[in-house]
């Protein structure tokens, strides 16, 4: 998310995408924590359908269009994580065939910890979707409904790091750790 591009980047669609992952992330983790009485994992398979899959996809096109091969892989391929979730949340696979498919996609979110160059914040969100993923595929494999819980916890953080460093971009607003003291602005990772 860089705000010193040209009007002809893909700077919005970037800040689209992470703000429509960390929306997603907020409502799957939630969901998963139990914390908002009578709202559930599967409360979020909407959201995750249309703008978690459908809208991180096609984003992902539209980011490797204007030549952003890491934002067109992650919303692409998180877009299509979502979708498949969402696809799969009312139980119609079972418990090993759910956990395989979280350990695969958090190979996915691994990847995108490594490759994230957007600082603290993309990193972040990244590594603690990786943990939420692999967290949520051992509560599954394990039939552990703490372990889900603790994952969705992790989960809905990753989506607050997301949508926080969306807002940032948007606003102006550091993103950057320690470099605001030494004068001027910060500009956006």
């Amino acid at each position: 998310m860089d705000n010193g591009v040209s009007a002809g980047s893909t700077a919005s669609t970037s800040t689209l995408g992470n703000i429509a992952l960390g929306l997603t992330l907020l409502a799957f983790g939630i969901g998963h924590t139990g914390i908002i009485s009578g709202v559930s994992a599967a409360d979020a398979v909407s959201l995750a359908t249309y703008v978690g899959g459908f809208a991180l996809f096609v984003l992902g096109l539209l980011e490797f269009r204007g030549g952003n091969g890491f934002n067109g892989t992650a919303f692409a391929g998180l877009g299509a994580f979502w979708f498949t979730w969402a696809a799969g949340a009312d139980g119609k696979v079972s418990a090993h065939a759910a956990g395989l498919f979280l350990v695969l996609f958090a190979l996915l979110a691994l990847t995108l910890t490594t490759g994230a160059a957007s600082g603290p914040f993309g990193q972040g969100t990244y590594a603690l979707l990786t943990l939420s993923l692999l967290l949520l595929a051992i509560g599954t494999l394990a039939d552990s409904g703490g372990l889900a819980k603790a994952a969705g916890w992790v989960a809905a953080v990753s989506g607050l790091l997301a949508w926080y460093g969306a807002t940032a971009a948007l606003a102006h607003w550091p993103t950057a750790f320690g470099k605001a003291s030494r004068g001027g602005a910060v500009a956006a990772s």
